[in-house]
């Protein structure tokens, strides 16, 4: 018993006669401080991107080819059809506040006659149309984009003039820049 109480003590004496430093730890001032950093920063950033989310007006996500009937009850909002059948594949349009366009087109391709399965060499435009601004054309360049071999085509632009916000019950055709009658209609989404 006389050993275990001298190896305790020698153990004790040991642990106190060599002691090691405390560790620091963050102190809560500094850590406090960190977190108003990273929650200030996290901030900013969802401010500024707020604004930059908030400036779609419309969106389109699919698309409607033209059959023309030969009547004028194929005419969308003053804008006769094309005088031949159209389809297209896939269409994405993004509208700003701003009026610029970001749209994507996908095998707008003629869809019956002779050049079946062609772009038929042809350019084309958008142009949106706003219920509550007496149906106004905002339109890309006039002079439009070429359609790729397959009918790809993509327009990054600005509308003219620009679309009132909101804009209610919008309308996007696509419009042949040749002819000015339309192609192909975005899907609101």
């Amino acid at each position: 018993m006389n050993t275990m109480k001298s190896l305790a003590a020698s153990l004790s004496t040991i642990s106190t006669s060599n002691p090691k430093p405390p560790k620091r730890g963050i102190s809560r001032r500094s850590f406090l401080g960190a977190s108003l950093v990273v929650g200030g920063v996290m901030f900013v950033m969802v401010a500024v991107a707020q604004p930059a989310m908030a400036q779609n007006l419309v969106r389109f996500n699919g698309g409607i080819g033209v059959i023309p009937t030969g009547s004028t009850n194929t005419t969308v909002r003053t804008v006769p059809a094309a005088g031949q059948i159209w389809v297209i594949r896939d269409l994405a349009a993004d509208v700003k506040q701003d009026g610029s366009i970001r749209l994507d087109g996908r095998g707008l391709l003629l869809g019956a006659g002779n050049g079946v399965g062609s772009n038929a060499n042809q350019s084309v435009f958008a142009t949106l149309f706003c219920a509550n601004d007496g149906n106004v054309q905002h339109s890309s360049t006039l002079t439009g984009v070429a359609l790729e071999v397959d009918g790809d085509f993509r327009i990054d632009d600005t509308l003219s003039p620009a679309p009132p916000n909101p804009c209610t019950s919008p309308v996007l055709l696509i419009r042949s820049a040749a002819s000015g009658s339309w192609f192909a209609a975005g899907i609101p989404r």
